[in-house]
């Protein structure tokens, strides 16, 4: 329904900070809920953190919260993660998704809530 395209992934020492951004076009953000995902080789996809795009409300998981934070610019159809205190095991492919269907953000959203996706950006923490 709309095009999403991740950003801001690279290589980054432990303890240093990276933001992802998630640009989203095809339709206003309004009505939409944003979430990131992360997927390491040979691990489930995580959700990470939401954002309901029409209230601000957002919901991080327990294993990234206090160092991640998501954010939004409305005026520019963007959602960013701010990534801090970055650690070896972050490292995944991180994924940006929309949804318009699912738009409360009480909670961690499955993936298959979401029927738009970016292609992914790699994020590699060294030790």
């Amino acid at each position: 329904e709309v095009k999403v395209v991740e950003s801001g992934g690279g290589l980054v020492q432990a303890g240093g900070s990276l933001r992802l951004s998630c640009a989203i076009s095809g339709d206003t953000v309004d009505g939409y809920a944003i979430g990131w995902f992360r997927q390491a080789p040979a691990r489930e996809r995580e959700g990470l953190s939401f954002i309901s795009m029409s209230t601000g409300q957002t919901y991080t998981a327990d294993s990234v919260r206090g160092r991640f934070t998501i954010s939004s610019d409305n005026a520019e159809n963007t959602a960013y993660l701010q990534m801090n205190s970055l650690k070896p095991e972050d490292t995944a492919v991180y994924y940006c998704a929309a949804t318009h269907s699912h738009t409360v953000v009480g909670g961690l959203l499955p993936a298959h809530f979401f029927g738009s996706w970016g292609q992914g950006t790699q994020v590699t923490v060294s030790s």
